[in-house]
């Protein structure tokens, strides 16, 4: 269930009531927004990230925790929290005050050298996965699901794919479903981000530069992560990113089930379609 009164004027009485010495700075929602949480610039340098439900509050606590040890061990800046509020105003879960970061999503550039991009984000998610893990959450409900078997969706893909009959081409989809599920992870648990998605990708002069909302981060398997190959790529993008990230084909195997999963759930959601269409063009043409 979404909280469904977040807006500005909630904002503003938050901020005054646990920040007064921000009070004066100008309070408006972001272009675009996520699901899980909801966003506002604060003045020009700071955004206010308020949780939309009970089901990502437990997220605040997560990157309060994990922040600072992604941001020491990866070469792009990522969120920094400034300050952490509380319930109040009828507002029931905690929230944060986190630094602007200035960029432009990748599903905006629409001239993006995607062949360059690839290498990019490869290389932040080597980084990624080389920190070490001891610190780090394991996947599960906080992550809502990422980072763990992908058999946990098993009924979810099935169920879409009934529904959606002649609209796409299910018997390679169950293929590569069913390929994605036999699929053995033999490498020890990594860090995640959880949420690769073009929103959370920033660039500027045509490179990423910043790596955003790590609210579904944790430590599991990261296949989740190379959703991007199929989300924004072609196929000469992906091609690039497949030899730059140089995983075993188990992994990619394993990618592959959880862009499909992805599309096929939100395929008929309207705020989604249009990508979920390009992502299952990417899977099954």
């Amino acid at each position: 269930m979404r909280h469904e009164r977040i807006d500005a004027a909630l904002v503003r009485r938050l901020i005054a009531e646990q920040f007064p010495e921000w009070r004066s700075l100008a309070v408006r929602p972001v272009e675009i927004d996520g699901w899980d949480n909801r966003t506002f610039h604060l003045g020009d340098e700071y955004t206010v990230r308020l949780p939309s439900g009970p089901g990502y509050a437990s997220q605040v606590h997560k990157e309060i925790r994990i922040l600072p040890i992604v941001a020491a061990a990866v070469s792009l800046p990522v969120p920094e929290i400034v300050g952490v509020g509380v319930p109040g105003a009828g507002y029931p879960f905690s929230w944060t005050v986190r630094r602007w970061i200035d960029g432009t999503p990748a599903r905006d550039v629409p001239s993006l050298d995607r062949d360059l991009f690839a290498r990019d984000v490869a290389r932040f998610l080597h980084e990624l996965w080389a920190i070490d893990t001891v610190d780090g959450p394991t996947a599960g409900e906080h992550s809502a699901g990422r980072g763990a078997p992908l058999q946990q969706w098993d009924e979810q893909v099935r169920s879409a794919l009934d529904a959606l009959g002649p609209r796409v081409d299910a018997m390679r989809a169950r293929e590569l479903w069913d390929d994605a599920l036999h699929a053995k992870d033999s490498h020890e648990p990594r860090w995640f981000h959880g949420d690769v998605a073009v929103g959370n990708l920033l660039t500027r002069g045509g490179r990423l530069s910043a790596v955003i909302d790590f609210g579904c981060a944790g430590v599991g398997d990261p296949a989740c992560d190379l959703v991007i190959a199929w989300t924004l790529l072609d196929p000469a993008g992906r091609d690039a990113f497949r030899r730059a990230i140089d995983v075993d084909d188990a992994m990619w195997a394993r990618a592959i089930g959880w862009a499909l999963w992805k599309a096929l759930i939100t395929v008929d959601d309207p705020l989604r379609a249009t990508e979920s269409a390009f992502t299952l063009r990417q899977l099954l043409d």
